[in-house]
């Protein structure tokens, strides 16, 4: 219907969005039609503000405002260029500095905790595009992945 509609516009041109099944909770699905002063479904948001449900969507098509009014999805290269210079130096890995989820994740944060660098983390486990796209964007196969000023550093056995 009008929900399926509306995924394939924002698909066709790009956008970057996530989406709630309002059916999975009745208080939400009742809630933002009392919040947004907007009796129907879908109801499109961009950064935080109600844009309109298919029709206001269609006819922002139409005239061309759609991609202005939202934002187009990051191109993955570009998303881990930012990613690998979030912070002076970054690890890729399995888990949290707080919880790794692997072995060698888990090695390699000990090695950082006891040099007394900061570092930022990044848990590859949340983001397949991320996960899958750094191996071929740095031609290193595995994690973790240790980067510092934007430069691969290497792995486990690397940092040791």
């Amino acid at each position: 219907g009008f929900s399926k509609q509306m995924v394939e516009i924002l698909n066709k041109h790009g956008i970057s969005f996530s989406s709630f099944d309002i059916f999975s909770d009745e208080e939400v699905r009742q809630g933002l039609k009392t919040y947004s002063n907007w009796p129907t479904y879908p109801q499109l948001y961009v950064a935080g503000e109600l844009i309109g449900g298919l029709d206001i969507v269609k006819e922002l098509e139409a005239s061309g405002e759609l991609d202005t009014v939202c934002p187009k999805a990051q191109k993955l290269e570009d998303r881990l260029k930012v990613l690998i210079n979030k912070a002076p130096v970054m690890l890729f890995m399995k888990g949290s500095k707080q919880m790794a989820k692997c072995g060698f994740s888990k090695q390699i944060i000990e090695i950082l905790n006891n040099t007394g660098v900061d570092y930022e983390t990044f848990d590859i486990l949340e983001d397949e595009e991320v996960r899958q796209g750094l191996k071929t964007y740095s031609n290193w196969p595995t994690y973790p992945q240790l980067y510092v000023k934007g430069e691969l550093v290497g792995g486990l056995d690397i940092v040791k």
